[in-house]
């Protein structure tokens, strides 16, 4: 099951996307007499991984209540070029002002669950996950997370205040991974404890750390095969650490990565380099 997004957030995802684009009030629309109602259907123009159902409704939910919308496929779905996604009934003058902002939404969180879809299929088999990262568009943190999960993957830390992530910079300021580990565990703040490794001595700290995520960054497939090994006799003595492969896999090597035995491997292009699904409304007279 697909956890349901946070409501508020979606409600204010609304909010902010109507007032940029209706401003003091859609002009264009007042062509059509406010009497008017029609009927709309959307449809997609390529094969696609449908994400987004919640922010459409809260779309036209915020125009007009009065609107009527009947989905005809699931989310997370696999649909086909030129299959109907929703159709629309209701006044056509916030039917025509919700167009664009519910397809905004909706492209651009099937875009991101249909890319997510590819690398899972081509780990299928593996045992491997396929995970996001923080590199988002602004202000759709939470709800290209959500795409992921649509796609089937799984989400890292939502932001900086639900884990630690020791990277590179913190490991010099600290000086040295061993120091940085040891002020994470300091604090105390009762969220996971993840590290990043360039190299087997870091490995080797992140394992005698217990850390709870290890990301192997940049490593070649022989040295993420041993730091594999390592990190499974780590857990076989009782550890807990999860390894994730980090740093630039492509559709091309995401499996041949996967093969080595890693638990996940972060993707950053799945959210940062997301490419609008095509899609398409029509209107038609009101039936």
């Amino acid at each position: 099951m697909i956890p349901a997004p946070n409501a508020a957030d979606v409600a204010d995802c609304v909010r902010r996307a109507l007032a940029e684009d209706i401003g003091s009030g859609d002009v264009t629309a007042r062509l059509v007499p406010a009497a008017q109602t029609s009927v709309a259907h959307v449809i997609s123009r390529e094969d696609a991984v449908i994400c987004g159902r919640p922010w459409v409704d809260e779309v036209f939910r915020q125009l007009d209540p009065a609107i009527v919308i009947t989905w005809h496929v699931g989310e997370g779905e696999r649909v086909r070029a030129d299959q109907r996604l929703y159709t629309l009934r209701g006044p056509a003058r916030p039917l025509l002002s919700g167009e664009r902002p519910a397809l905004n939404f909706l492209q651009t969180l099937s875009g991101t669950a249909t890319s997510v879809r590819r690398y899972v299929d081509a780990i299928a088999g593996t045992g491997c996950r396929i995970a996001d990262t923080r590199k988002t568009l602004p202000g759709l943190r939470n709800a290209q997370k959500y795409a992921v999960l649509c796609g089937g993957g799984i989400n890292h830390r939502i932001g900086l205040y639900d884990g630690i992530l020791i990277k590179e910079n913190h490991v010099a300021a600290a000086g040295g991974i061993r120091a940085a580990i040891a002020n994470a565990r300091a604090l105390d703040a009762g969220v996971p404890l993840m590290t990043e490794a360039e190299d087997f001595d870091q490995v080797r700290a992140a394992l005698d750390a217990d850390v709870d995520l290890l990301l192997v960054d940049d490593f070649t497939l022989p040295q993420i095969r041993e730091a594999v090994q390592l990190t499974r006799a780590h857990r076989a003595r009782g550890g807990r650490t999860v390894i994730e492969y980090s740093g630039g896999a492509t559709l091309e090597s995401v499996r041949e990565i996967a093969e080595c035995g890693v638990d996940r491997i972060a993707i950053g292009a799945i959210t940062k380099h997301v490419r609008a699904v095509d899609l398409s409304m029509r209107f038609e007279s009101d039936e």
